[in-house]
């Protein structure tokens, strides 16, 4: 009996891009396959951002509040997804869209304002408004930014 792999890989679950896992997974971590989701990193979250997504899967919800690295998520989980020896707690940064205010040429920096490692750069000119650069070496992607927006124009990506 011959063994179809293609039909088998329609019913493994896919991460998805757009989904930001929790800080410091296994670089080549398959995620769904070793989560049991027990909601025991949920629970733990001080800030309260991890919520169960697809499937009853952990991911990020940074509407909330930002993350502030400190471990708990990790320390609470029993399965061995972690590598707490990575130099950043995970790839994900600030993206800026076409909906921030100052495009349309009113004056806001409240993501600046929230951004601690001061990752949000702005380039006012006299007479033009822009967006902020997101200065990708600085960007953490702890998500302050974020819930700071009062029209939601920024996310935070999940660069894995």
């Amino acid at each position: 009996m011959s063994i179809n792999l293609a039909r088998r890989a329609l019913f493994r679950r896919k991460e998805q891009d757009n989904v930001v896992r929790l800080p410091w997974l296994k670089a080549d971590l398959d995620f769904t396959d070793k989560c049991t989701r027990c909601g025991d990193c949920q629970t733990a979250c001080p800030e309260q951002i991890i919520i169960l997504g697809d499937g009853g899967f952990p991911e990020i919800d940074f509407s909330v509040s930002e993350c502030s690295f400190c471990k708990e998520c990790v320390n609470h989980c029993k399965e061995d997804l972690f590598d707490l020896t990575q130099t950043q707690a995970w790839p994900n940064k600030a993206v800026v869209s076409n909906s921030c205010l100052n495009i349309g040429s009113v004056y806001c920096r409240s993501c600046a304002e929230s951004c601690e490692s001061e990752a949000l750069a702005f380039n006012f000119t006299t007479t033009t408004f822009v967006s902020p650069d997101v200065v990708l070496d600085d960007c953490n992607g702890c998500g302050a930014c974020v819930s700071s927006c009062p029209v939601n124009a920024i996310t935070v990506s999940a660069n894995r």
